[in-house]
């Protein structure tokens, strides 16, 4: 197996595409957040161009904004995500599956129950992308009145994550010695109990799951706040991350490499793959036409919509579209990364409303690049080799469409170029993305006992 160094690539699939108006173009499979035909066809299409895993948002709760605003939302129903990679796991074989689940409204047992379930059933291509929630409208949805603080958050989660991982070890891997002649099915030493007494939970366990054939589902997350930093550099094996320009994605992974040595992490532990939204045209010129469509598909309801999602609390009404961005606020309890990099996009371009929410409307804050094949795959490799990026999550336009004009024609330049495979190097989703398979905690703490005491 080769050692140099290649890109890591996942698919962000969003139902129609990653454009706020991606239903509206004619390429997209309008029904897709429904439509498994489609799921099946666009992963397919990722593992065809060896994509390390297929990665899909969500959240416990229908996203703010009127009921005008929600009228023209495309993405606004979709699949549970634990439901639909367990079906699509069955018409693959090597591509892994980041689910998102959420810390604040899920529960522990529950969750690593369905995320070792999913490893088992894939063969090891199962990945847990940990959430704190930013979506306010989740609360009522769960008998809470209030959607929680973000130090709360964030504070659980670190908790929550202890909790899930001790639940995965409950049992050590050569555990089930399922031997008919003696009678005995399990060996009850390498039968682990929790008996986790925490701030926020208390889980005795054992889960009624084998190990996960990876140890441990890959532990992925998206956070950039502080919190979300610090909570990545002690947990995260992936981060989705989002940065505009080449210094800030610098800045934010030489930040958060740099933290890993106090939890006993090296650098490769850690992979981190900031999102690139690619519009990619036979020229430029065409890369361009194809951009300003998309944009043109925007009702002025959901332009209105945009600008408010992120001016919480202050009153748009005085402001026509091409009046200067006012100040955003200081502070939120729903995203504080994303509300940063907003700020940060709005402040260094002096941008007018509208063009605020025109950059907005493309990836919500993620890059985006447009251009040729060539042109694209020499954006990416300017920041996989600047110290920016390990790789990047692909966020397709329209989908069908997008993810098959990069895997057709993007993707063989990167291999060309000897940044990316020409196979999988393994079975298990932590074996393609070079993770190391995490060892049984309480196997390796009898182990130390033993060496002590000898």
């Amino acid at each position: 197996m080769s050692k140099t160094r290649k890109f890591r690539l996942g698919a962000f699939i969003q139902a129609t595409g990653h454009h706020v108006s991606a239903w509206r173009h004619p390429d997209a499979q309008i029904d897709a957040g429904l439509n498994f035909e489609h799921y099946k066809e666009i992963t397919q299409t990722a593992e065809r161009g060896l994509f390390d895993a297929v990665f899909l948002a969500d959240s416990p709760g229908v996203w703010g904004g009127t009921p005008q605003t929600q009228s023209r939302n495309g993405k606004i129903v979709h699949f549970e995500p634990i439901t639909l990679f367990s079906a699509l796991s069955a018409v693959t074989q090597h591509i892994g599956f980041v689910a998102t689940a959420s810390t604040t409204y899920e529960d522990p047992y529950n969750l690593a129950r369905k995320f070792a379930s999913l490893d088992y059933l894939s063969k090891g291509r199962a990945a847990w992308n940990v959430v704190t929630t930013g979506n306010e409208n989740a609360a009522q949805n769960f008998s809470l009145d209030r959607h929680p603080d973000h130090s709360q958050r964030y504070e659980r989660a670190q908790e929550f994550v202890e909790v899930v991982k001790g639940l995965w070890d409950s049992w050590e891997d050569d555990a089930f010695i399922r031997d008919r002649e003696s009678g005995i099915y399990f060996d009850p030493d390498k039968l682990n109990i929790l008996n986790h007494k925490g701030k926020y939970f208390s889980v005795q366990g054992p889960l009624n799951v084998g190990r996960p054939p990876q140890g441990y589902p890959a532990i992925v997350q998206a956070g950039a706040s502080e919190a979300g930093r610090e909570l990545a550099a002690r947990t995260a094996e992936v981060i989705f991350t989002a940065n505009q320009t080449l210094e800030d994605a610098q800045e934010f992974y030489a930040d958060v490499k740099g933290r890993l040595a106090k939890y006993g992490r090296s650098p490769d532990d850690l992979k981190i793959m900031p999102g690139a939204f690619p519009i990619i045209g036979r020229t430029e010129s065409e890369a361009q036409e194809k951009y300003e469509f998309l944009q043109s598909l925007i009702h002025p309801d959901v332009a209105w919509g945009i600008l408010r999602n992120y001016y919480k609390g202050v009153d748009l009404s005085p402001y026509s579209l091409d009046d200067p961005a006012p100040e955003l606020p200081g502070d939120t309890n729903t995203n504080k990364s994303r509300l940063k990099l907003v700020t940060d996009l709005a402040t260094r371009g002096n941008l007018t409303l509208r063009q605020l929410y025109l950059s907005l409307a493309t990836a919500r804050g993620h890059r985006t690049i447009l251009g040729t094949p060539e042109s694209i795959a020499d954006q990416l490799e300017e920041w996989f080799n600047n110290g920016a990026a390990d790789g990047f999550n692909i966020m397709p336009p329209i989908l069908p469409t997008g993810l098959d004009d990069f895997v057709n024609l993007v993707i063989p330049i990167l291999q060309k170029r000897g940044l990316f495979r020409t196979e999988y190097e393994g079975k298990t989703l932590r074996e393609n993305l070079g993770l190391r398979r995490p060892e049984n905690r309480f196997a390796t703490d009898r182990k130390n006992e033993r060496l002590v005491v000898a």
